[in-house]
């Protein structure tokens, strides 16, 4: 009994190590940017040696690895059915904007998306079934707004826009770091941010949908 009690504070005490690991390298990664931030420099940050550090990680690349996998599982959401224009719009803001925390969250692997995609090849298909996800996911959105005739928008059309729309959403971040405010984003911003990708889709919707829109654009915009 106290062998068993013994062992699981000794994988207590390596989970927490591990949680202690990943919260640092995440700081680190956002606020210098991975490529600029060693194994050593994670190390010295938590005063442990870099021996205990390749203990629990064989190198930075594993780290980056278990982050991406956290920012995979955060971002795998689907929402709600589509119950009318009102709640559909809603669905999609609520989506991006969630989708915009998580990228603010982990913004380490957008900073230089292609860069690091680059250099740990294993993160390149992932991230793409994630795009793929979230293409599909806007896609369904828009068809339910289609059917319920608050968007006039072609098959080809919607794919096109669900395209667009994570591109735009993808590459926000850097328009906000190009224009000096990457490091000032407040929540406020993410919900402006989501907005501004749903102006994407503002030409195609009417009635409902669109007034809908055009008050949360007031909301967001004043």
């Amino acid at each position: 009994m106290a062998r068993g009690a013994r062992l699981d504070g000794n994988a207590l005490r390596t989970q927490r190590t591990v949680e202690r690991i990943l919260g640092e390298s995440l700081r680190l990664f956002n606020e210098r940017g991975e490529a600029h931030v060693t194994a050593g420099m994670i190390a010295g940050a938590l005063d442990m040696s870099p021996g205990n550090l390749y203990y629990h990680f064989r190198n930075k690349d594993q780290i980056v690895e278990q982050l991406f996998a956290r920012f995979a599982e955060r971002v795998d959401l689907d929402p709600p059915p589509v119950a009318d224009a009102a709640s559909a719009i809603e669905n999609l803001w609520l989506y991006l904007h969630l989708m915009l925390e998580a990228i603010w969250e982990f913004r380490f692997l957008y900073r230089n998306l292609d860069d690091l995609l680059a250099r740990n090849r294993k993160l390149r298909d992932p991230f793409n079934h994630i795009l793929d996800r979230k293409r599909a996911v806007v896609i369904g959105l828009c068809e339910g707004l289609a059917r319920a005739g608050s968007m006039r928008a072609s098959a080809d059309e919607i794919r096109v826009l669900a395209a667009n729309v994570l591109v735009v959403a993808t590459y926000w971040l850097n328009f906000q770091a190009l224009r000096g405010r990457r490091d000032a984003v407040s929540p406020q911003d993410l919900g402006q941010g989501a907005y501004q990708v749903l102006a994407l889709v503002s030409p195609y919707l009417q009635g409902d949908a669109r007034r809908h829109l055009d008050r949360l654009g007031r909301q967001y915009l004043a």
